[in-house]
């Protein structure tokens, strides 16, 4: 999870990028078979791998086979498991082999249920997608990005042996680059990196600035690629999504949130203080299915331009506060949106503080919805 900024954008950069660049490598890449990857409704198994100060039996015992047999139990197509190079690799990049075996538990109980998984490198020591959790030195340091590339070359020699048609990898989660150029840039060198030995492996590719959808027009990958699967993460309205929720400017706002309608009363912002209502101003208005769909358009569009895949990995809405039928309205949908234009989508997340399960490990309400089960009495 991280905290979203709405940007505005007010000039496109291009950036020609090309992973079959010389002609050598424009024939492997021309050779390159489309592998078939399911994905349809998932989950995010998240706070295990990732995000997480757990260690030894507390982490093992907080995620075992049994959560991956209840998720496909609940219908869930795929797992989206987001890891920690904190978690995986000490500071000489030696690794944690502790980590890397609940790795494979987790990619092994998902093929044995029938899912495929998307292995997700959320956040490593020079980047995380919320920059008041860490320095930042990502994009500022080339030994930074080569150390990035080491991981994931690293990662790759335990991961290959799976099937391309059933465990994909996602290159980072919420990339917060200076420029989308900047971004685009690394995506070309991660991609060329894999691709050496991977021509058929799926992976997920997100836009700068936390996969919003207001960068997407700005995304490049290697035009030649036909195994990319684009993504995007979709917390809109925060005023809705994330209403009281103790990590964002929004935290002291406990008025009351509508869905679909005007978001908050305008009227109430005489009452509160100058900065909360800047924080409110930034997402507040008139929320309903079809503006959510055109707030996703950019989106749609670039999978289209692309011809790739689309892939919401994250999306949810904050249940601790927030009024039980607004979040529920919303989350129809947002289900509904994915369906008539056939997104792939992940809910963040499986357990937590978006959880698709209640206290007790049994399924809440959302597995109906999200896979579109949900029976509802005609009145």
């Amino acid at each position: 999870m991280r905290t979203i900024t709405k940007l505005l954008l007010f000039a496109t950069i291009f950036l020609s990028m090309n992973a079959c660049g010389n002609k050598q490598e424009k024939t492997a890449c021309e050779a390159q078979q489309t592998t078939e990857f399911r994905l349809g409704t998932g989950v995010n198994v998240s706070h295990w791998l990732s995000q997480s100060e757990l260690r030894g039996a507390e982490r093992e015992q907080l995620i075992t086979k049994k959560d991956f047999d209840s998720i496909a139990a609940m219908g869930f197509e795929h797992v989206r498991l987001p890891i920690d190079e904190v978690q995986l690799y000490d500071e000489a990049m030696n690794r944690h082999e502790d980590a890397f075996r609940l790795m494979h538990n987790a990619i092994e109980w998902t093929l044995e249920n029938g899912m495929n998984i998307i292995v997700d490198l959320h956040i490593i020591r020079s980047h995380h997608f919320n920059s008041e959790n860490g320095e930042n030195t990502l994009f500022e340091k080339a030994e930074e990005q080569e150390k990035m590339i080491r991981i994931w070359l690293d990662l790759q020699k335990d991961l290959a042996k799976y099937p391309t048609d059933r465990v994909a990898y996602e290159l980072m989660n919420e990339a917060v680059a200076p420029t989308d150029e900047d971004w685009n840039k690394l995506i070309a060198k991660l991609i060329s990196s894999i691709r050496e030995q991977e021509p058929e492996r799926k992976i997920v590719v997100g836009s700068n600035l936390w996969q919003t959808v207001e960068t997407f027009a700005n995304l490049r990958v290697p035009e030649d690629d036909k195994n990319l699967i684009l993504s995007f993460h979709f917390y809109y309205p925060l005023v809705v999504t994330h209403y009281r929720a103790w990590w964002t400017g929004l935290k002291d706002f406990t008025g009351v949130v509508n869905y679909p309608g005007q978001a908050i009363d305008t009227a109430l912002y005489a009452t509160l203080p100058p900065a909360l209502v800047a924080e409110i101003r930034k997402s507040n208005g008139v929320w309903n299915k079809e503006r959510l769909a055109a707030t996703m358009k950019p989106a749609i569009d670039k999978a289209k331009e692309f011809n790739l895949p689309l892939y919401c990995g994250e999306f949810g809405a904050y249940p601790a506060y927030l009024d039980k039928e607004v979040r529920l309205r919303w989350y129809r949908d947002i289900a509904a949106i994915f369906r008539e234009n056939n997104i792939n989508n992940a809910h963040w997340c499986y357990k937590g503080d978006f959880p698709v399960v209640n206290a007790d490990g049994s399924r809440n309400e959302l597995p109906a919805i999200l896979l579109g089960k949900e029976k509802r009495l005609e009145i």
